[in-house]
């Protein structure tokens, strides 16, 4: 049986995960230049992201099964609107550091507050958009749709460098792209809002039917089973799935791994063009965002371009991604000038945008219909948990020797190609539905 989404509302998910990459890469096209101008150490930066990352770990599980009770909607509309505060929050006290209307240790302690307010409360979004798309498609359907939603985060990866120095402006300078996000955050919430079907349980199964009619994101005519639907609402009824259950755990490993490499590579590299390019921080901005938008292109073309057209199944895309991924890092770690490292970017995150769906709908497709928000939060703490540790040890490595996060990254991701091609759970082929 197969359940379809209508197309605006498949947008309207689509919109939500857009937002949160392309703000959060927005951030980070501009921190480093922020860290640099007020004089915030190369670790502290790192810090940031690993305690915000940290509190997202351990919240994602509790708001996936929160969205079984709750309704998906309301799950969207909590981390959307979370998004929202954080960039403010952050937008201002950036200005009130760079004018030195506040010291450099003020303004350090409350963009990590800010930061962590995303932590505990942006993780909502996530497993939401993730569950309310697998639970409304088949087996067979469900690693294109997956992978069509996660490429949200590769298109917003092209945006958010694209977007930010536009935004750095007359006197709000580098605050400026974390504001323009707050307003846009404004907006999505609205579309959530009024056009994502209300699914919490108080409304009747009838609410999500009448969605249906319109045309679906898969394609094809509407006709959603109101079975399902029903069976969707169900309010308190799913299983709390855990991270070491035997179905899912060489997926989490294998999300871990290769999400903490991506993570302590991808932080390092904004240092790394600063100092290749000059060392000057408000140019070194334009730089940064030029490699970023070649690997969130590289990453487009995966998710959008390859994995459609070959038809890839889960256990190739991650051989494969975790490859290419290898390569990429290599080629950063030889690098001499900044076409190379574009080039090398642009391959690393190829590769990662093989491998990230490979493994995300490796675990949905091992699991239950009713297990989806189970284990699209497993997924999305998996994610955070990557951003705990991986920045402060890629910034830590990079201050010994600029190449050694590429050079060791590389071998790691050696030894997970060589995981992923042994373990049984990894190579099993999905069995799809009719």
């Amino acid at each position: 049986m197969t359940n379809a989404i209508p197309r605006r509302e498949f947008a309207v998910l689509f919109s939500a995960l857009l937002l949160v990459a392309a703000g959060n890469t927005a951030m980070q096209t501009v921190l480093p230049g922020i860290a640099r101008s007020i004089g915030i150490p190369d670790l502290l930066v790192a810090f940031v992201f690993s305690i915000s990352a940290l509190l997202w770990t351990f919240s994602a599980p509790y708001w996936a099964r929160q969205s079984d009770v709750r309704g998906r909607r309301q799950l969207v509309e909590v981390g959307v609107t979370a998004f929202g505060v954080s960039m403010l929050g952050c937008g201002l006290v950036v200005y009130a550091g760079l004018n030195g209307l506040i010291g450099a240790i003020t303004t350090f302690v409350i963009f990590a507050m800010m930061r962590m307010v995303f932590g505990i409360f942006g993780s909502a979004a996530n497993p939401a958009c993730f569950a309310f798309v697998a639970a409304r498609t088949s087996e067979a359907e469900r690693t294109s749709a997956l992978s069509m939603l996660s490429s949200a985060f590769g298109l917003g990866t092209i945006l958010g460098p694209a977007m930010a120095p536009l935004f750095v402006i007359g006197s709000v300078g580098l605050s400026g792209p974390m504001l323009a996000f707050t307003i846009i955050a404004i907006i999505v919430w609205l579309c959530v809002r009024n056009f994502l079907t209300d699914d919490s349980p108080k409304q009747d199964a009838s609410g999500y039917g009448a969605a249906a009619s319109e045309p679906l994101v898969m394609g094809g005519a509407s006709g959603a089973s109101l079975r399902a639907a029903t069976a969707e609402k169900a309010p308190g009824i799913r299983p709390k799935l855990q991270l070491r259950d035997a179905r899912i755990a060489p997926f989490m490993l294998f999300g871990f791994a290769s999400g903490s490499v991506q993570a302590a590579t991808g932080q390092a590299m904004g240092f790394l063009i600063i100092d290749r390019t000059g060392g000057n921080p408000a140019l070194s901005a334009q730089y940064i965002a030029i490699v970023f938008m070649a690997g969130a292109g590289a990453t487009l073309l995966a998710q959008w371009g390859l994995i459609p057209k070959l038809g890839l199944t889960p256990p190739p895309l991650m051989r494969w991604g975790t490859l290419i991924a290898a390569t990429g890092a290599v080629a950063i770690a030889l690098a001499t000038d900044f076409h190379g490292l574009v080039i090398g970017f642009a391959l690393a995150s190829l590769g990662y945008g093989l491998a990230r769906p490979g493994y995300t709908a490796g675990a949905s497709l091992a699991v239950s219909r009713a297990e989806q928000a189970g284990v699209a939060g497993a997924v999305t703490a998996i994610n955070g948990a990557c951003f705990i540790a991986g920045p402060a040890i890629g910034i830590g490595l990079y201050t010994l020797k600029p190449e050694l996060p590429y050079w060791l990254g590389a071998a790691a991701l050696a030894l997970l190609l060589s995981y992923a091609w042994l373990n049984p759970v990894l190579g099993r082929e999905p069995l799809h539905d009719v």
